[in-house]
């Protein structure tokens, strides 16, 4: 009984842990304003674009990755899917549209764009093969100084 104890315990923690994505772009300035953090914009086709589905499955998704996103950054998934099934509502693919005429005008995928918390966009990467998420926080990370 204890053991399964702990095992909430741990993922409980784990949830309250996880990197949360904004679902507004507004409401991620007003978060990276009110917590003093840089945003981390990503453009990305979760549907259709392989270096994306690989950038989100073996980066973003990770426990370390999500961890230390949740304490460092403010996070925004500029999607842009194909599918008709995976459709975004109309408002939100606008937002999107402006984000990427701004930051993202020749259409890269993934781009990922950190930006400090007026928008002044500090440094672009996307996908790196092989790359650990240690690895690619120390290159968000290498923007930030």
């Amino acid at each position: 009984m204890k053991h399964l104890i702990y095992i909430l315990i741990f993922a409980c923690a784990g949830i309250l842990q996880a990197q949360e994505w904004q679902d507004n772009f507004d409401d991620a300035l007003a978060k990276a304003a009110v917590e003093n953090k840089p945003i981390v914009l990503v453009f990305s086709g979760s549907d259709w674009c392989a270096p994306c589905i690989r950038l989100k499955k073996h980066v973003f998704d990770s426990g370390e990755f999500k961890a230390y996103a949740s304490e460092h950054y403010v996070m925004y998934d500029a999607d842009f899917p194909r599918k008709k099934k995976n459709q975004l509502p109309e408002e939100k693919l606008n937002v999107n549209k402006s984000l990427a005429e701004k930051y993202n005008p020749k259409g890269y995928f993934p781009l990922v764009v950190v930006m400090d918390k007026n928008q002044n966009v500090l440094g672009t990467t996307g996908f790196v093969a092989r790359t650990s998420p240690e690895k690619y926080i120390r290159t968000l990370n290498k923007f930030l100084k």
